[in-house]
């Protein structure tokens, strides 16, 4: 089994007063050459949207979009027609395809809006785009790795463009559970939302995130209770 650390400190930043941005990988005005991707997973971002701001419409396109808000509400309107609120609680997806233009703000005049934002190159170019948008349901999460994300369109949760699932769990302190890969080949990239949690040798804290391949199953034990985001993807492809 393979592993890379990257510690929550160890992310870009960049505060531009309404957003508050946290990069996993090289995003925007923050390079770094050994950070530029974990397989087809191209960027994880950790998005505090001060109540009010937010991005004004722009172009995406050939890229698999995933946003999960942590707190507070995105408000959403693009190209295809689609106008909604995604609470927390909910997560989006959207296929950019041939391309898409869509803004995303935060509705409130009070609360900021915390989320990740997801993007994951696809396997198929030009698609036609596509919008979804559901409600997690965190009870079946339950010391369990929920399904959110897949490549099948007839399994639990919604799909993308590219061998790649999402999972999400909330483990209790004390509990173990495992998460075997889909396919081989793939890695998964745990992403830590809170509390701590010990995988192989490694202890991650909130934000940390530990990249794993060249394994079928992985082992993670709940040091304190929180949840944890794991995202595999293919670490080759095309």
């Amino acid at each position: 089994m393979k592993t890379i650390f990257h510690s929550a400190v160890s992310r870009g930043s960049a505060n531009h007063g309404w957003l508050n941005a946290k990069h996993s990988f090289s995003f925007a005005s923050w390079y770094n050459p050994d950070r530029v991707n974990f397989g087809a997973l191209r960027v994880l971002n950790d998005d505090i949207v001060a109540a009010g701001g937010g991005f004004g419409t722009h172009p995406h396109d050939n890229m698999e979009i995933i946003t999960i808000p942590l707190s507070g509400s995105l408000k959403h309107k693009d190209s295809m027609g689609n106008s909604s609120v995604v609470q927390t609680g909910e997560i989006q997806v959207m296929s950019a395809g041939t391309g898409i233009q869509h803004s995303e703000f935060n509705p409130s005049n009070q609360e900021e809006l915390k989320l990740f934002q997801i993007w994951i190159f696809p396997n198929k170019r030009n698609v036609t785009p596509r919008y979804d948008q559901f409600v997690i349901n965190y009870a079946l999460a339950k010391n369990n790795f929920l399904q959110l994300v897949s490549p099948n369109k007839s399994d639990e949760g919604t799909w993308v463009h590219q061998n790649a699932w999402i999972h999400l769990a909330q483990i209790e302190e004390g509990k173990k559970i495992s998460r075997k890969l889909n396919h081989p080949g793939n890695g998964i990239y745990f992403m830590v939302i809170d509390g701590t949690f010990q995988i192989g040798e490694h202890t991650l804290e909130q934000k940390d995130a530990l990249g794993v391949w060249e394994t079928d199953t992985i082992e993670i034990i709940a040091l304190h209770t929180g949840r944890i985001l794991a995202i595999e993807i293919p670490m080759e492809f095309d």
